[in-house]
This record gives structure tokens, C-alpha cells and sequence, in this order.
């Protein structure tokens, strides 16, 4: 490379930033202490408020669409409805958890959940009142039980009948896809 070019390229390296902050500063002096400049055109604050008034009112307007739109869609009944129940209580399949663990009380209170969860689709289902009668008697005793505490200390006390229930009644759903699928 030659002296010219690396003199050149030098010169425009300094000058640029000279540039850029006179640029800054050009487009910063456009407000006086009165507000914007003359080259600034005046908007009433009333003009202002009404336009975000109209804003809000859209954001009102398309949030309640929104909600019409979730409402109408009809819910998950049925076998759907049993079978994505069936499918939160699978995903817990793997976990476990070590009695007084920091994780233990999510874990724990997670499978409860799933049960109850599944057992109020079970007896959702459309078909007869004691389609699923095996499944529900066992959630029915665990919630027995429990006799309705489920704070971590008792779920961790019954944590063994939590795991049994939930093994029993995945075994049972595997051998009845038919209900679910």
C-alpha cells in the first residue's frame, strides 16, 4: 500500500466521526426552550388525546374479538378431552423425586394435579356414567387419603400411593387406547 492511500484512508478515519457528531448535533438543535423548532409542525395536546383515545379503543375492540373468537371455539370434549388429561399425566412418567428436596413439592403437587385433572375428564366423558370406573375409584381413594390436605408434607407422606395411582392408571389407559384415542 502505498503513502497516499494510507494518508488518505487515515484522513477520512479522523473525519468521519467530526461528521457524524456535527451531524448530531444539526439534528439535536431543532428545539428551542419553547419546544420544537419553526420546522416542526404545532399538534394541539387535545388532537393528541383523541388520538389515543382512538388507539385504546381499537386495543379494546381487538382484544374483545380475541375473546369472542377463544369463546366460541368449542373445548376439547370426549375422548380429546381425556386423552390430552391422560397425555399431561404421562409426561410426570419419568420424575420423581427425593423426600425433602427442594423439588420434591413441585414434583408432587405436579402428579396430584394430573390425576385430578384426569379424573374430572374421565368423568366428563360423554359416554356411560361408569365408562372409567377403575381409574376413578383409585383417584377417588388417593383423594381419600389425603382427606383433602395437600400440603408438600402430606403429599410427601402419601408420596408412594401418589406414584402407585399414577402407574396404575397409565397401565389401565395403555390397555384401553380405544377410550382415549
Amino acid at each position: 500500500m502505498s503513502v497516499r492511500i494510507r494518508i488518505r484512508s487515515r484522513a477520512a478515519v479522523a473525519v468521519l466521526p467530526l461528521l457524524l457528531g456535527a451531524f448530531v448535533v444539526g439534528c439535536s438543535s431543532a428545539d428551542t426552550a419553547e419546544g420544537p423548532g419553526g420546522d416542526v409542525p404545532y399538534v394541539a395536546p387535545s388532537v393528541n388525546a383523541a388520538a389515543a383515545a382512538k388507539a385504546a379503543a381499537a386495543d379494546a375492540e381487538a382484544s374483545a374479538a380475541a375473546e369472542d373468537a377463544a369463546a366460541t371455539e368449542a373445548p376439547p370434549t370426549g375422548p380429546a378431552k381425556v386423552r390430552d388429561a391422560f397425555a399431561t399425566l404421562q409426561a410426570t412418567l419419568g420424575e420423581t423425586c427425593t423426600v425433602g428436596a427442594g423439588d420434591c413439592a413441585w414434583v408432587l403437587g405436579r402428579v396430584h394435579d394430573q390425576l385430578v385433572g384426569l379424573e374430572a375428564s374421565m368423568k366428563a366423558y360423554p359416554g356411560s356414567p361408569g365408562h372409567f370406573k377403575e381409574p376413578v375409584a383409585w383417584v377417588d381413594a388417593l383423594r381419600a387419603s389425603l382427606d383433602g390436605d395437600t400440603s408438600t408434607a402430606d403429599l410427601e407422606k402419601h408420596r408412594s400411593e401418589l406414584w402407585g395411582t399414577r402407574d396404575r392408571i397409565n397401565t389401565w389407559m395403555q390397555g384401553h387406547p380405544e377410550d382415549y384415542r
